[in-house]
């Protein structure tokens, strides 16, 4: 039986003609028979790709093959069970796609690159060194993701802000909400770690002394730590699964937009000129799919 796999991965270069990548990670993965989504932007590339473990690790070997992209932060997770084509559930189909930024933040000023890291980027922290800070220090954690992302699972005692998109951070924080936290230790956290290693320049640019991004994101935690540490919740992922937990004794600390019971599910809007997602339990998702102006 073939095992199905996610395999989660960036890196930052200087690409000098980011089209002629596109065509080739598209070839390659056309050619391994693997779904998901690839990103290449002219400082570096983002993906989430699922298959057989096998193709995957064909994929990256080819991929770090290029030098650009030797040192690139692969993470790999269980996928859905395998489909009658040899395929996982989790992807429907193969996107490659050129952007301005690998992270929509609308700053792509912002992102300079030095030998295959980001300038003013975050300390990094393995999650055992993250523990060790923790009882050390003060830390205020900093949820790098929207606000359906972090509703249904988060670090506990973080700082969720109330965005729906990645480019609103930026005003976010130009808007002062949070230069209280400027002279605290500030650990950053997303998915798998690359919104973070964006998030952490802008912040200490704009005066942030002592900022932090959790090495490999949630996912690398949930594998150390899984529902036994600091994480309290579901995980949303950018597959067809949409959330995951790390365990049979997962917290459930979303709540449904419009009864306010316990769940982690996710629901989409409906309507087809909706783009929004919900916080909502099976009941309310099955009485009353479409969405309504209260949004959690």
């Amino acid at each position: 039986m073939a095992t199905p796999k996610v395999l989660l991965y960036y890196g930052f270069a200087e690409l000098a003609d980011p089209e002629a990548i596109r065509l080739w990670q598209l070839t390659l993965c056309e050619s391994l028979g693997l779904r998901g989504r690839v990103i290449v932007a002219p400082h570096g590339i983002n993906g989430t790709l699922g298959g057989d473990v096998d193709p995957l690790k064909a994929y990256v070997r080819a991929t770090k093959r290029y030098a650009a992209f030797k040192g690139i932060d692969v993470k790999w997770s269980d996928g859905s069970p395998l489909l009658a084509d040899g395929t996982t559930a989790d992807f429907p189909r193969l996107t490659v796609k050129v952007r301005p930024e690998l992270v929509a933040f609308d700053a792509p000023d912002e992102v300079v690159v030095e030998d295959g890291a980001l300038a003013d980027a975050g300390t990094h922290l393995t999650p055992a060194e993250l523990h060790d800070l923790v009882e050390r220090e003060d830390v205020v954690f900093f949820d790098g993701r929207n606000r359906i992302e972090s509703a249904i699972g988060h670090f506990r005692g973080a700082v969720l802000p109330p965005v729906d998109t990645t480019r609103e951070f930026v005003e976010l924080i130009d808007s002062g909400a949070y230069d209280h936290l400027k002279d605290r230790p500030v650990v950053t956290y997303c998915t798998g770690g690359v919104r973070c290693e964006v998030l952490t320049p802008i912040m200490r640019r704009r005066g942030f002394r002592e900022v932090y991004q959790l090495d490999g994101g949630i996912v690398t935690y949930g594998k150390a730590y899984g529902d036994d540490g600091l994480w309290d919740g579901a995980l949303y992922v950018f597959d067809g699964r949409v959330t995951t937990e790390f365990s049979d004794h997962a917290a459930v600390v979303g709540r449904c937009d419009r009864c306010e019971a316990a769940t982690s599910a996710v629901v989409d809007c409906t309507d087809a000129s909706c783009v929004r997602q919900f916080v909502r339990c099976a009941a309310c998702a099955g009485a009353a799919p479409r969405c309504v102006a209260h949004v959690a």
